[in-house]
């Protein structure tokens, strides 16, 4: 069982500080005025450990949970998404990917140091299994449909499979070069794969466990970070290695549109009532996508702090979550709100 430890911290927030738009659309898009506000700051609230690398973060809204990968520290961090308080740390080398299921009660990370999956119990962050799965593993998500995990093997150029009944490893996934993230698509019930050595999307059914699509992805350099809008049939991809947001209609596999975003985007978030994509860079700047049924229009971006290169979106607060590994001399959770929702 891992160690886990409590954390007693009080909140400090800063409140009101309003964050302008600092570019305008591009070329094509939606005339918007400048210096339109986008976000507004809620707060800064304290998280544990050294002024160290943070990477992916998991939202449960049942639960009111927010997960959180310290990588520097190698500790998967549980905070109390509506009072900001840290519940708790659990042990991970070299964490990268965290995944919280709520319906299981579980945590998945990805603790590349050990090149294994861990499974945590949600409610008392105890350690329930250890699972090998490759050279790196980076990125994860959850294919509710046939119960199994998908863990990206970013350097061993594969996918494996986790069966959440056994916590076991059922399958490799050969995918013919590194391995970027992965996402579930709940209404085909497919998984897709962005492989970032091939500059393709590949698409997985996990009832074959077979690759059943390649979709190559003309101009894609690196094409790290994947979001799938389920019901409007999209796919958007980051792509670190030429700074581009590319935007893949699913039903027919064709780029509809191609954006120009700050230095190595990274992670993306969606808060699907708002219909607004939040587009995260390791420069700093979060860049804002308002999403509609036949269009993607890019509102503008935020400069939230340097290496801000991972995000997470709280689907009923609204709220949205940015680590930074330093602020005022300490690890903080900044914490913004849409303009539009009135904060």
């Amino acid at each position: 069982m891992a160690n886990v430890y409590s954390f007693a911290r009080r909140l400090v927030p800063t409140i009101g500080a309003v964050l302008m738009l600092t570019h305008a659309p591009q070329p094509g898009t939606a005339a918007l005025p400048t210096q339109r506000p986008l976000l507004q700051q809620v707060g800064d609230y304290p998280l544990p450990g050294h002024t160290t690398r943070w990477d992916y973060m998991a939202i449960d809204p049942d639960h009111a949970k927010l997960v959180l990968a310290h990588l520097g520290d190698s500790t998967v961090v549980v905070v109390d998404s509506h009072t900001k308080s840290v519940l708790g740390q659990v042990k991970a080398r070299q964490v990268h990917g965290v995944l919280a299921v709520p319906e299981l009660g579980r945590i998945y990370a990805t603790a590349t140091g050990n090149e294994e999956l861990l499974v945590i119990d949600e409610a008392d962050l105890s350690l329930l299994a250890r699972v090998p799965v490759g050279r790196y593993p980076d990125g994860l998500t959850y294919a509710g449909s046939a119960g199994k995990v998908y863990v990206s093997d970013k350097e061993g150029n594969t996918e494996s499979v986790i069966d959440v009944r056994t916590d076991k490893r059922i399958a490799t996934i050969e995918l013919g070069g590194t391995v970027g993230n992965s996402q579930y698509d709940q209404i085909s019930g497919h998984v897709f794969i962005n492989v970032e050595g091939t500059s393709e999307l590949v698409e997985v059914d996990p009832a074959t466990d077979r690759v059943v699509s390649r979709t190559r992805l003309p101009n894609a350099e690196g094409n790290h970070g994947l979001l799938i809008e389920p019901t409007l049939r999209l796919a958007f991809v980051a792509c670190e290695g030429n700074d581009k947001l590319i935007v893949l209609d699913l039903r027919n596999r064709r780029v509809t549109a191609r954006f120009d975003v700050a230095g190595e985007p990274d992670v993306l978030a969606y808060d699907a009532e708002l219909g607004i994509l939040y587009v995260a860079t390791e420069s700093g700047p979060v860049h804002l996508f308002r999403v509609r049924a036949g269009a993607v229009d890019k509102m503008g971006e935020v400069r939230v702090g340097p290496n801000a290169h991972t995000v997470a979106v709280d689907p009923v607060s609204h709220e949205v979550y940015f680590p930074l590994r330093q602020a005022g001399g300490r690890p903080v959770l900044r914490v913004m709100r849409p303009v539009t929702q009135g904060a």
